[in-house]
């Protein structure tokens, strides 16, 4: 799971390398990478959200 996270955080910063991608894509199951990358990207919009909400006050 954890190999999961990481993957998914480093391939949305774009700094995964291109062994890693390849181990990704041979050896994981897509529905575990998207899975995790809705979860990550749902709770970094949430994160903004709350940022925005507090900056307003």
């Amino acid at each position: 799971m954890w190999s999961v996270v990481k993957s998914v955080l480093s391939a949305l910063l774009g700094v995964q390398n291109d062994l890693n991608r390849q181990q990704d894509f041979s050896s994981g199951k897509p529905a575990a990478f998207i899975v995790t990358g809705v979860v990550i990207t749902l709770i970094f919009v949430l994160i903004l959200i709350g940022i925005a909400v507090i900056a307003s006050r």
